[in-house]
C-alpha cells in the first residue's frame, strides 16, 4: 500500500489541472497516490484524468460527485483515503519535484512521537516567495499557534494522519452553500494533538479568479451557516478576549444573513457576543456595502 494520498479537489479546472499531474509524475518519491474529487466538473476534467489513467506513470483515483463545494470534496477524501497520510494540493497549485519524499523522511522521523497529527509545511509562489516561515527552534505547534501566539502569517500546507483526521466530524453540508472554512477541522485537532513544523516548501500556489479566496467577502452572504458554524467553533476554542470578540461580531453577521436569534444554545460565548453586537452589525453593514 502506498504511504501518502495526494488528493485534488477540482472544479471545472481541467485547464490548469495538468501542471498538478506534471509535477506529481516529476516526484523523487513515487509512495503516494492521487485522488482526484470531481466536484461536479462541466468541462473536459473526467476525460483528460482517464487519459492519464491510461498513461499509467503514477497511482491515480478518480472520484466524481455532484457539485456541492470545497468542504465537501474534503469530505469525499476523507471516506475515501486508506493510507497512512494525506495532503491536499489544490487544482491550481503543484508540488516541488522533492515535496514527497520530503514529507515521507520528515514523517519517518516523527511517527512513534506520541499525540502528533501530522506536519506543517509552507507554501511558496512560483517566483520562490515564501508565505511565513516557521522560527526554527519550533518543533511543535497548531496552525491557531502559529497565526494567534507566533504572529506567522500565510497559508501553510499541513500534511495529516488519516486515522486522526476520521476520528473527527465531517465538514457539515447545507444545501444551496457551497463553503464551510476547511480551518475548522484543523482547529478541532489542534485541540489533541500537535504538528511537526517545518520549513520545507511542500507546495506552490497559484490564486485563480473565482477561487474562494478571492471572493471571501461575497461568500460570507452565500455561506452564512458554513461560516456560522466556524465562528461558533473559533469562539469555543478561543484563548484570547480579543480574537473572541472579532469572531462574535462575524458570528452575529452569519446569524443576520440567516435570521437566526444570537443566543441560541450552540453559542458558547453569550456574553462577549453581547458585546459585540453593535460591532456585529457594523461588520454586516461593511460587508453588504463592499459586495453590493
Amino acid at each position: 500500500m502506498k504511504r501518502l494520498t495526494v488528493f485534488t479537489p477540482t472544479y471545472n479546472r481541467a485547464f490548469c489541472l495538468g501542471q498538478c499531474y506534471e509535477s506529481l509524475i516529476r516526484q523523487t518519491n513515487k509512495n503516494f497516490k492521487w485522488l482526484i474529487i470531481d466536484d461536479g466538473s462541466q468541462d473536459n476534467t473526467k476525460s483528460l484524468v482517464n487519459s492519464w489513467i491510461k498513461e499509467e506513470k503514477i497511482d491515480i483515483q478518480y472520484h466524481y460527485q455532484g457539485n456541492q463545494g470545497m468542504h465537501s470534496a474534503h469530505n469525499a477524501a476523507y471516506n475515501i483515503i486508506d493510507t497512512k497520510l494525506n495532503v491536499c494540493i489544490d487544482s491550481d497549485d503543484f508540488m516541488p519535484d522533492d515535496a514527497v519524499e520530503k514529507i515521507l523522511s520528515i514523517w519517518d522521523q516523527q511517527e512513534n512521537t506520541i499525540n502528533i497529527a501530522g506536519i506543517i509545511g509552507l507554501d511558496a509562489f512560483k517566483d520562490g516567495t515564501v508565505l511565513g516561515r516557521i522560527p526554527s527552534d519550533l518543533k511543535y505547534s497548531t496552525l491557531a499557534e502559529l497565526e494567534l501566539v507566533y504572529k506567522i502569517r500565510g497559508d501553510k500546507k499541513v500534511v495529516l494522519r488519516t486515522d486522526v483526521v476520521k476520528k473527527y466530524p465531517l465538514y457539515p453540508i447545507t444545501k444551496e452553500e457551497r463553503l464551510v472554512p476547511l480551518g475548522t477541522l484543523y482547529l478541532m485537532i489542534g485541540q489533541e494533538y500537535q504538528f511537526v513544523c517545518s520549513n520545507e516548501v511542500f507546495c506552490i500556489i497559484e490564486y485563480l479568479e473565482g477561487g474562494s479566496s478571492k471572493n471571501i467577502l461575497s461568500q460570507y452572504k452565500k455561506s452564512p451557516n458554513g461560516f456560522r458554524y466556524s465562528r461558533i467553533l473559533e469562539m469555543k476554542y478561543s484563548k484570547s478576549f480579543f480574537y473572541t470578540f472579532t469572531r462574535a461580531m462575524h458570528y452575529i453577521s452569519s446569524c443576520i444573513f440567516l435570521k437566526k436569534w444570537f443566543f441560541t444554545s450552540e453559542n458558547p460565548k453569550k456574553f462577549t457576543t453581547l458585546l459585540a453586537l453593535p460591532f456585529g452589525i457594523l461588520l454586516h453593514c461593511y460587508i453588504l456595502f463592499k459586495i453590493r
